[in-house]
């Protein structure tokens, strides 16, 4: 397929996703199997277009001066692409399967107006009600931080320290573009794509069925470097679903000591079996009966809660999230981080600690909760977050919002990860 073509897959996935408020791994799936015809270079490039759409679409809206499914495909182009509608207009022509060519009106649309002079929500790609949440957080740097969330994400690895170390999988990833992570200590990255690329199916790696390695964001794994996992202790990840951290806590202990792995939604734990065996973690327990979970009360040296949030921190992988968020679901999270915090403070120990994460942005789902925490619950108190910080990650202190008392925070424009927050709680002895 041409570029016209793919373009006209993408506003046709754009439009199932608008008419039906699906999610877009969803519509881009189902058009695949619809289209058998379009090789994986051609499905890869159209998901590209699609995705920049959503991530950017307030911003392709604002140059189009139009924000149809038409005007952000053009849009993303423009703003992700460096296509012009010169350039596009030359691509299409001739191509009976690319959309209508850019009117003169359309192309004055995108030629006209510049992006300094759009309203800063549009600016920073999010939603209005969105906008005073970031400013809460980032304060006058809040439209830069939006902006970065609404870029292409790198493909991060986590190292399996228990079977290999970074050298040799960066030497059996050699030729992706493989390279070490700025923070992380066992982080590999492979940068964002651009245009019509895709990064590499990794999963297919012998690395990857050895065990040698795992998918997981650099920010997910500085929050779990932070939980401060060592070996010998007693460990509850709370809220594990897949197993991610609770993979990375298990490496930190170094099979030593014990990790409890429980979900309320016993079917998010699925996949977290076959991790198991392929990456020779053995100290992990999982835990899918509240008989089995309350005799662990008041024994664990660390809880560890990856709370669910409103995943504001992932907007980079998941952009059509943003735009089917509301303010209800954010209540109903804030709700739910409540009750988790309140249920999980019972299975800590005296002297022993909360690690208590969100891939969030909003203070509403960070801070403010481990304030409310702590004015319902004397008996626990913050860790020094600065110090923290500084004795897992020294000399990089400009890596990441830290405040003492309150916590620490990640983002794509300041860390270069995702969002995260990150706060340790300690229960006075």
């Amino acid at each position: 397929m041409r570029l016209g073509g793919r373009l006209a897959a993408a506003i046709e996935v754009l439009e199932d996703i608008e008419k039906r408020h699906r999610p877009a791994a969803d519509v881009l799936r189902d058009w695949g199997l619809s289209h058998r015809f379009a090789g994986a270079g051609d499905r890869a490039a159209i998901g590209n277009i699609v995705y920049d759409a959503l991530r950017r679409k307030r911003s392709a809206a604002w140059l189009f001066d139009s924000d149809t499914p038409r005007a952000l495909g053009f849009g993303a182009l423009v703003l992700e692409w460096s296509e012009t509608p010169e350039s596009l207009n030359a691509a299409i022509d001739g191509d009976k399967f690319a959309p209508e060519p850019l009117s003169q009106d359309e192309a004055r649309a995108l030629t006209s107006r510049a992006l300094t002079e759009a309203p800063d929500a549009t600016r920073a790609d999010c939603p209005d009600w969105c906008a005073p949440l970031l400013e809460e957080t980032y304060g006058d740097g809040w439209v830069a931080e939006g902006h970065g969330l609404s870029q292409r994400p790198p493909l991060d690895l986590r190292v399996n320290t228990l079977k290999a170390d970074r050298g040799r999988v960066l030497a059996e990833l050699l030729g992706t573009g493989a390279e070490a992570s700025p923070l992380a200590p066992q982080g590999i990255r492979i940068p964002p794509i651009a245009g019509h690329g895709r990064h590499p199916n990794v999963q297919a790696e012998p690395a990857f069925q050895k065990g040698w390695f795992e998918v997981q964001d650099e920010g997910s794994q500085v929050a779990a470097q932070l939980a401060g996992a060592e070996p010998g202790m007693q460990v509850l990840d709370y809220c594990a679903g897949a197993g991610g951290k609770t993979l990375a806590l298990s490496a930190s202990m170094e099979n030593r000591g014990q990790i409890f792995a429980y979900d309320s939604e016993k079917t998010r734990l699925a996949p977290i079996f076959d991790r198991i065996r392929r990456s020779d973690n053995r100290n992990i327990q999982v835990v899918a009966r509240l008989p089995e979970l309350s005799a662990l009360e008041n024994q664990m040296d660390l809880v560890l809660i990856d709370a669910p949030c409103t995943g504001s921190g992932t907007w980079r992988r998941r952009p059509d999230a943003k735009w089917r968020l509301t303010q209800k679901q954010l209540d109903v999270r804030i709700a739910e981080q409540t009750a988790i915090l309140d249920a999980a403070k019972a299975f800590v120990k005296p002297g022993g600690k909360i690690a208590y994460i969100t891939c969030s942005v909003f203070q509403p789902e960070n801070a403010g909760q481990v304030e409310a925490f702590l004015a319902r619950n004397e008996d626990f108190e913050p860790l020094d977050h600065r110090a923290l910080w500084d004795g897992s990650f020294p000399g990089k202190a400009g890596k990441a919002r830290i405040d003492e008392g309150r916590g620490v925070s990640l983002s794509p424009a300041g860390s270069g990860t995702d969002g995260f927050y990150f706060a340790a709680l300690s229960r006075k002895t």
